[in-house]
């Protein structure tokens, strides 16, 4: 392949690769003596696009050369250095964005307007929340874990040799923002409490159940919001009006390939490597920073927080059919892991199903499930 040739199959551009050239760290297959010019192998546009890949995340050139360097030999090594970088990244971010509240707050001062940095007073609307989990056909047991209390929802997914005791060390290192403060707080405070509840909670995951680790995917209501953190690969979706709204992202390298405009959805969802985490909590040196957001809270919405077991083998087209059927969230809960038992039930699968009442609502009807539990709805 020509270098133009090479340049439009690899997404890097000519200049890219003469400057990689140089550096020893994609050289080309062939080099004209009389002409100069560059020729590449096919084989070699794989390792250019990690090359491209690795670049679009602000990896160093000195860590892409360690990277490329452990692909071919440790992958988990390779993916362990990714996570290592994109870590740095996340904590850099996380303190940009503190002082950026801090100066927000400093510089508008706390006037109870509902903006990004404070949470009105509002008269608080209750949940009606219930918690599911399966652990499918496929698998012998389950390590998910799933949790509906009077705040706090949450869902999470283990894996390696003890994932189940990380799964379940996470929510129980995250039970403490159940008494974070109520409505009328800043929503600054709210968030960076439910980081920190995160960062305990990876904490928990290292000492618990070393060398293995889980997804987090948790809301915090405050009666008119719901805080979400997110690390991995579950998912929460928020139902309203009959429309469904994917509220997270995916921390997984198919979908930042995804983001690169490397591969469709669809190819995304076949992909042999679609479950390869780029974040998780594992109490690794450094931890993940989570993706933090804030939802408004209306009567008449429905959230639903999932694992992948769920959500990877149920279009979301089947999923808002399930979430607007009009069943309460215990049924809609059992209507969905059955989706996905019918698909096969190839991974555990967990859910929590949560319903916005109105404010004069005094019903409290909540569910809790710690995973254990094999059968079938």
């Amino acid at each position: 392949m020509t270098i133009g040739e090479f340049a439009r199959a690899s997404r890097l551009s000519a200049k890219a690769l003469r400057r990689y050239d140089e550096l020893g760290l994609l050289p080309p297959a062939r080099v004209d003596a009389y002409t100069g010019y560059r020729y590449y192998a096919g084989a070699q546009v794989e390792r250019a696009r990690l090359v491209a890949w690795l670049r679009r995340i602000g990896m160093p050139l000195a860590g892409v050369r360690e990277v490329c360097a452990l692909h071919g030999t440790d992958p988990g090594a390779a993916a362990r250095a990714v996570r290592a970088h994109w870590a740095r990244v996340e904590a850099e971010t996380a303190e940009r964005r503190g002082l950026a509240a801090s100066l927000l707050d400093r510089l508008g001062g706390n006037t109870g307007m509902d903006d990004d940095m404070t949470t009105a007073v509002v008269r608080p609307h209750a949940l009606l929340a219930a918690a599911l989990s399966e652990c499918g056909r496929v698998r012998e047991t389950n390590q998910d874990r799933a949790h509906a209390g009077p705040r706090l929802l949450a869902v999470a997914d283990g894996y390696g040799a003890a994932g189940d005791l990380a799964a379940g060390a996470a929510l129980a290192a995250l039970s403490a923002v159940e008494g974070l403060p109520a409505p009328g707080g800043r929503a600054g405070d709210l968030l960076n409490a439910l980081e920190d509840a995160v960062h305990r909670a990876d904490a928990g995951v290292g000492a618990a159940a070393p060398g293995s680790g889980t997804t987090l995917t948790a809301g915090v209501w405050t009666g008119s919001r719901l805080a979400l953190a997110h690390v991995g690969d579950g998912r929460a979706y928020l139902l309203r009006d009959g429309d469904l709204v994917r509220l997270t992202r995916d921390h997984t390298a198919v979908q930042a390939r995804v983001d690169a405009g490397e591969l469709d959805p669809a190819e995304a969802a076949a992909h042999p490597d679609r479950a390869l985490l780029l974040r998780a909590l594992d109490g690794a040196e450094g931890g993940p920073v989570p993706d933090l957001s804030l939802h408004e809270g209306r009567p008449g919405d429905r959230w639903l927080l999932c694992t992948d077991g769920l959500s990877a083998v149920v279009p979301e087209a089947e999923l808002r059919a399930a979430l607007a059927a009009g069943a309460g969230p215990e049924d809609t809960a059992r209507a969905l892991l059955a989706l996905a038992d019918g698909r096969g039930g190839p991974d555990n699968a967990s859910c929590v199903v949560a319903d916005v009442l109105p404010a004069d609502s005094a019903r409290t009807d909540w569910g809790l499930s710690g995973g254990s539990g094999s059968g079938r709805p």
